[in-house]
């Protein structure tokens, strides 16, 4: 079984080539950029590259998997519309990994809470809570966008130490330390297990496609999980517009009554 996975929610871009059985995984390749340029002007160069040096033959994998949301909604759009015009072309199924378990998986096997957060900015962070039972991802609390003071209140119900990881570690770490979580035993993901991988993607989905959880490339949606600026800016301008008119008509009813 050979997975492509394609990861573009966040700031990094990364495409990989997973391969396994239920005896054997392992990454063929990996290829992950985090600097300055647009998934864009990346996730095809990098898929390029990786069939170039691996010899690939696209047609040989099983499955294209995307991390789906949520995340930066440029970047999901682009993630979607490359996964599914490859579903197209090469006529294979596509794996929707949540952006927050696949981010999960990072530390897979790891002990206690695990809890991915990424800014999501306005107050708020995109996160889920879950556990490992063994290689198996728990979702104890599923994907959402809320305060990092209200995920703190979620957290401190579970009596096991947490780890944190994802961009919203360099946002929220002090608050996390010395107020929201203080008193509890928290860690934080090093480095190069802290970002979005497309590795992981591919990983977990594996286990996605065993237990039969594929979609067409017609079917495949982004989960953006909240609106985009354009559509909170558009239904705030809706709003002042309804409120402008009423305004008026209620005018127009006074004058009309003198």
């Amino acid at each position: 079984m050979r997975i492509l996975a394609l990861e573009s929610s966040g700031l990094v871009a990364g495409a990989a080539v997973v391969d396994g059985s239920l005896e054997k995984e392992e990454t063929i390749a990996e290829y992950t950029v985090n600097y300055k340029k647009t998934h864009s002007q990346t996730l095809l160069p990098m898929l390029d590259e990786i069939v170039r040096m691996t010899e690939l033959d696209l047609s040989t994998i099983d499955a294209i998997a995307v991390s789906g949301g949520p995340g930066s909604f440029t970047g999901l759009r682009i993630g979607s519309a490359t996964a599914k015009g490859l579903g197209f072309a090469l006529h294979k199924p596509l794996i929707h990994v949540p952006t927050l378990e696949g981010l999960a998986y990072n530390l897979c096997g790891t002990d206690g809470i695990v809890c991915p957060i990424m800014d999501a900015r306005r107050g708020q962070v995109y996160t889920g809570i879950y556990a490992f039972d063994g290689n198996e991802l728990i979702t104890l609390e599923g994907q959402m966008a809320v305060s990092i003071e209200e995920l703190g209140e979620k957290l401190w119900a579970y009596e096991k130490k947490v780890t944190f990881l994802g961009d919203g570690v360099l946002v929220f770490k002090s608050a996390l330390v010395e107020r929201i979580m203080a008193g509890r035993e928290i860690r934080f993901a090093p480095a190069n297990m802290n970002r979005q991988r497309a590795a992981s993607v591919g990983a977990l989905a594996l286990c996605y496609y065993r237990a039969g959880k594929i979609e067409s490339a017609a079917d495949h949606r982004p989960d953006y999980l909240r609106m985009s600026q354009a559509e909170r800016e558009r239904q705030e301008k809706e709003r002042q517009e309804k409120e402008r008119r009423e305004k008026e008509r209620k005018t127009s009813d006074v004058s009309v009554s003198m």
